[in-house]
């Protein structure tokens, strides 16, 4: 098995089917604090999100939930959404699914369900965020991804989603209205996204 963290540390070096890193996945004990994924055929561990990103996904979902069809939610709890097709398996910081998606007892929902996803940036995800991500999302078809990029204080919002990833797509500074395009139709205040000086400097923790 492989297994990396913020600052990689790798131990075996036997590659792993997607079905095996999953079983991997089950029997693993994440330490306090991480979450782990399957990304690029290595399981990663990172931290769980800075105290003030929980005030960040409370505004986001405030102003997107009533824009949401009927039958969906917006959820933060810790869910694993998989992508066969990708071999991946990430569990994202805001999501919205309908609420079939959670209808039985495997821990490993269906990344196609998604239908929207945002992800916070850290030091250690940023990347992965930006690129891998992308290309996931948008090849399993979820209508949109936001990305609010906490290092350089900016939202992007992709949509159209396509093999290629996305083909549309805004960037607005955090304190700017971000248009959110359909199923939302509506703006994303991004006021309040900004750490606040009281508030502890980005270190390499998610």
């Amino acid at each position: 098995m492989t297994l990396m963290t913020e600052r990689p540390t790798i131990s075996g070096t036997e590659p792993r089917s997607f079905e095996a890193l999953l079983n991997d996945l089950d029997e693993l004990i994440v330490p306090d604090g991480y979450k782990a994924e399957i990304i690029r055929g290595s399981i990663v561990l990172s931290p769980w999100s800075k105290a003030y990103y929980t005030r960040v996904m409370r505004l986001v979902c405030r102003q997107l939930q009533a824009h949401l069809p009927e039958g969906y939610e917006l959820e933060r709890a810790p869910n694993l959404f998989v992508f066969p097709g990708d071999e991946r398996a990430y569990g994202p910081d805001v999501y919205a699914a309908h609420d079939r998606v959670f209808e039985g007892d495997s821990n490993r929902l269906d990344g196609q369900g998604l239908h929207f996803v945002a992800e916070l940036t850290s030091t250690s995800t940023r990347d992965d965020d930006l690129t891998d991500k992308v290309m996931v999302y948008g090849r399993a078809g979820v209508p949109v991804y936001l990305i609010l990029d906490m290092q350089e204080a900016q939202a992007t919002v992709l949509w159209t989603p396509s093999a290629k990833g996305y083909e549309s797509h805004i960037t607005m500074p955090f304190g700017e209205k971000l248009p959110m395009p359909a199923p939302f139709d509506c703006t994303l205040d991004t006021t309040g996204f900004r750490r606040t000086p009281a508030e502890p400097e980005e270190e390499d923790e998610a």
